[in-house]
């Protein structure tokens, strides 16, 4: 007697269908609270360097983040175009193209993760001079930035597996697999960090998301998976999809690298300030942890913006896209006023957390934060409208955005600043503020344009 065979899960429908506001928070509740988490890690981590290493270990791990992150980006070139064309396959009930798409983009990635780990490794000394890092903060950041780099490509199977996923509507299988992660990584680094201090925060990482990654793409293999690799598929490298994973991606890739390279030109202009070491180990809790709170939910509703938008835009639905950004947008704005009234209530309590209880660093701590609490609102609403238009597809107009929203208009400020004598803590957080209110005002202006309806995929 034959063994029946596993239904195969099929796409969901209510997100094409259904009300539009359930239908977003069905995908941006499970994608915000694994970022909400995996942030936690980030901030665990960082407590744990800054009492067992220093506030030194703390700049180290930020100002090393930075570069991995440029890395991460490039190469996650390949997941936006792949985002774009599986929402679009989705949408159009098309599972065989979704898989296809899917298997691609591992095969690439996997390729690029080699190519850029192998060169990060060798360009790792020059990458920290090029923020202008403190000695002391150098002397941490490196045995942390290289086994990051070598070790990237368990994180890229990650953050492949959680887009592809999410793009096809399943967004709770991303977030099991970001849990995982998250506690192994904290298992790892518990034990790690207090015998190899900075390194053992890289190894831990490593470790946890390799683990992950492996287990993932075990569920592809499974046919109750919404997305998985059929026996009969082919494993050749398919140029067509290749093709238009880069013609969606690359732009995406290239505003990813913009925005961090000016992330790292950002830093060069904190290293220069007097009390470079302090406002570095500030701006690393600071900016890149607790404004992960906003970031990282809004984050998530960017990926549920797209998502509705690219299998809404592939169903017919163009309507749709519209309702569907501003409902992310509201539910982006409650929660960064709500993290904002925490950062101007309790500065010096969160900075605490991480062991910066100098006064020279918590001083400019609770000045920067008083500035994120604004800037999170137009951060959230920018990141929503992003989110629509590259889920669209319309992946060059966010380049452009990025281009003068995030380099022209910030490094600019601090340039004329620097070159007149007063550059200060202050004036950089003004800059960041002024940067991100131009990104949420020029991506809104894009998305109204309405271009993105006319966007067609070409892969037969």
């Amino acid at each position: 007697m034959s063994t029946p065979l596993k239904k195969i899960k099929s796409f969901d429908r209510s997100l094409v269908e259904g009300p539009i506001g359930p239908a977003v928070w069905k995908i941006a509740w499970p994608t915000m609270l694994q970022n909400i988490i995996a942030g936690l890690q980030g901030i665990i981590d960082h407590a744990m360097v800054g009492h067992f290493v220093g506030y030194t270990a703390n700049a180290a791990i930020g100002v090393s983040w930075q570069i991995v992150i440029v890395v991460i980006v490039f190469a996650s070139t390949v997941f936006s175009g792949m985002g774009v064309l599986v929402a679009r396959f989705a949408g159009a009930n098309q599972p065989h193209m979704v898989n296809r798409v899917v298997y691609q983009s591992f095969l690439t990635a996997a390729g690029m993760s080699a190519v850029l780990g192998a060169a990060g490794w060798l360009a790792a000394p020059s990458l920290l001079d090029l923020v202008n890092a403190a000695p002391e903060v150098r002397a941490q950041a490196l045995p942390f930035l290289r086994p990051m780099l070598v070790g990237i490509l368990g994180m890229m199977v990650f953050f492949m597996l959680s887009a592809a996923f999410r793009s096809a509507g399943d967004s709770r299988t991303p977030l099991r697999l970001g849990v995982m992660m998250t506690v192994l990584t904290i298992i790892f680094n518990v034990v790690l960090i207090p015998l190899l201090g900075t390194l053992g925060a890289a190894l831990g990482t490593i470790a946890s998301s390799t683990i992950v990654a492996l287990y993932g793409l075990w569920k592809l293999t499974r046919p109750e998976s919404v997305i998985h690799f059929e026996p009969g598929m082919s494993k050749k490298p398919d140029f067509a999809i290749i093709r238009e994973l880069f013609r969606f991606g690359l732009p995406t890739g290239f505003q990813g690298i913009a925005m961090n390279i000016a992330g790292l030109l950002l830093l060069r202009f904190i290293g220069s300030l007097p009390q470079s070491a302090a406002a570095q180990a500030a701006y690393a809790v600071g900016y890149t942890e607790l404004f992960s709170l906003v970031t990282w939910t809004s984050v998530g509703l960017m990926g549920a913006a797209a998502t509705i938008s690219g299998q809404n835009l592939g169903a017919g639905h163009p309507e749709r896209v519209i309702e569907g950004v501003w409902v992310a947008s509201r539910i982006g704005l409650v929660l960064a006023a709500t993290i904002g009234v925490l950062f101007l209530a309790l500065p010096r309590q969160l900075l605490a957390v991480f062991g910066l209880t100098d006064p020279a660093v918590s001083e400019i701590g609770a000045q920067l934060l008083r500035y994120l609490a604004v800037s999170g609102l137009f951060v959230t609403v920018a990141l929503c409208y992003t989110g629509a238009l590259q889920g669209t597809g319309d992946t060059r107009g966010p380049l452009y955005i990025s281009i003068v929203s995030q380099i022209i208009v910030p490094l600019g400020l601090c340039a004329v600043l620097q070159a007149r004598g007063s550059l200060t803590a202050g004036g950089i957080w003004s800059a960041i503020v002024l940067g991100h209110m131009t990104r949420c005002g020029l991506s809104v202006a894009r998305f109204r344009l309405q271009k993105w309806r006319e966007i067609q995929v070409r892969i037969s």
